[in-house]
C-alpha cells in the first residue's frame, strides 16, 4: 500500500531537511580549508566574453523546456499566470541592479563581457547583468512548471481549481517568516561585527536577500503552501543551486566576471571557492522560494475566478 503523502507543513520541513543534510557536511568540509589555493592567471584576458557566453546556463534550459520538452509532451502551462509572475518579479531583479549593483558588486573583468555598460544608481553595470537576473527568474519558473506539470505531476494538487476556491483570503500574516527574517538578519549582523575579519559596514546584501524572500512569505506563504508541489520545488532548488555554484565558484569569482563590496557582505567567505561570500549560496534559494510563492498566488487568483481585491483580502460579509 502506498503511504499517505506528507501534509504541506511536513513537506516544508522535508525540503529544509534535504537542504540541511547536503549543506551541513558540505559547509563543515569547506571550513577545513584554512589556506585557500590561489589562481595564477598569466594572460590579461583569460576568459574573453566568458560572462556573456555563460548566460547560456539559463538561456539553454529556457529554450529546451519552452521549445522542446513542453510541446513534445503536450504539457499545458498556465501561460497567463506564468507571464504575470514574470511581469511582477522580472522588474524586481532589474531593480536590484539599478538601485544596488554599484553598492553590492564590482565588475573587474570588462573583457568577460560585450563591453556595453548600462547606467545604474551610482555607476554602471554590464548589460549582461540585466539578462542574468531576468533570465534567471524565467529559468527558475520554467523548471518548476515543467517538473510540476509533467515530471513530478503525480504529486501536484489534483483539483487545483476546487482547492483554490476554498481559500477565502490570500493575504495572511505568517509570523514564522517574520521571526525567521529577524533571526537571520540579527545573526548576520552579530557575525559581521563580532567574528568576521571585515567588521566595517553592514550586511546589506544578505538583508536584501532575506527580505526579498521573506516579504512574500510573511504575507502569502500560509495560502500558497497547500498548493505548492513541494517535490517539484525541492528538485528546482537543487538544480538551480547546482547551476549557480558551478557558475559562481568555478568561473565568475575566480576570473573576475563579478565581485563583491566586502563592507556590504556578512564577512563569511568560502576560501575553497575563491573567497565566494556565503550570501551567494543563498541568493538563488531566495529567488526560487519567492518565485514559487508568487507564481502559486497568481495562479490561485486566476483559478478562483474572483476579483483580485477579493482574492487577496477576502469577501466582506
Amino acid at each position: 500500500m502506498r503511504p499517505n503523502p506528507p501534509s504541506p507543513k511536513q513537506s516544508v520541513w522535508l525540503v529544509i531537511a534535504m537542504l540541511a543534510f547536503v549543506a551541513i557536511p558540505a559547509g563543515l568540509t569547506l571550513h577545513t580549508v584554512r589556506v585557500p589555493a590561489t589562481i595564477s592567471i598569466p594572460g590579461p584576458n583569460p576568459t574573453p566574453h566568458g560572462y556573456t557566453v555563460s548566460l547560456l546556463l539559463f538561456l539553454v534550459p529556457i529554450l529546451v523546456i519552452a521549445g522542446w520538452l513542453v510541446p513534445s509532451e503536450g504539457v499545458q502551462i498556465p501561460k497567463r499566470a506564468f507571464w504575470l509572475t514574470i511581469a511582477i518579479l522580472g522588474p524586481l531583479g532589474c531593480a536590484l541592479d539599478f538601485f544596488f549593483a554599484s553598492r553590492f558588486f564590482t565588475f573587474p573583468n570588462k573583457d568577460a563581457t560585450l563591453g556595453f555598460d548600462t547606467p545604474v544608481l551610482g555607476g554602471s553595470v554590464p548589460i549582461e547583468e540585466y539578462v542574468f537576473y531576468f533570465s534567471g527568474f524565467i529559468a527558475v519558473l520554467l523548471i518548476y512548471l515543467w517538473l510540476n506539470e509533467y515530471w513530478l505531476s503525480a504529486y501536484a494538487v489534483p483539483n487545483y481549481g476546487a482547492e483554490s476556491r476554498q481559500i477565502n483570503r490570500l493575504l495572511k500574516f505568517h509570523p514564522a517568516s517574520l521571526i525567521a527574517a529577524i533571526i537571520l538578519v540579527a545573526a548576520a549582523v552579530l557575525y559581521k561585527k563580532l567574528l568576521s575579519h571585515s567588521p566595517e559596514g553592514f550586511p546589506a546584501y544578505f538583508t536584501f536577500l532575506v527580505f526579498g524572500a521573506m516579504v512574500p512569505s510573511m504575507s502569502l506563504f500560509d495560502s500558497a503552501r497547500r498548493l505548492i508541489n513541494w517535490r517539484a520545488f525541492s528538485l528546482t532548488i537543487f538544480m538551480i543551486l547546482l547551476i549557480s555554484m558551478f557558475w559562481e565558484a568555478t568561473l565568475a569569482v575566480p576570473y573576475g566576471w563579478w565581485g563583491f563590496q566586502q563592507d556590504q557582505m556578512i564577512g563569511l567567505f568560502i576560501g575553497a571557492w575563491a573567497g565566494l561570500p556565503v550570501e551567494e549560496v543563498f541568493v538563488w534559494l531566495a529567488v526560487t522560494y519567492a518565485t514559487t510563492i508568487v507564481f502559486e498566488i497568481v495562479k490561485i487568483c486566476l483559478a478562483s475566478e474572483k476579483p483580485v481585491k477579493e482574492s487577496l483580502l477576502g469577501s466582506r460579509i
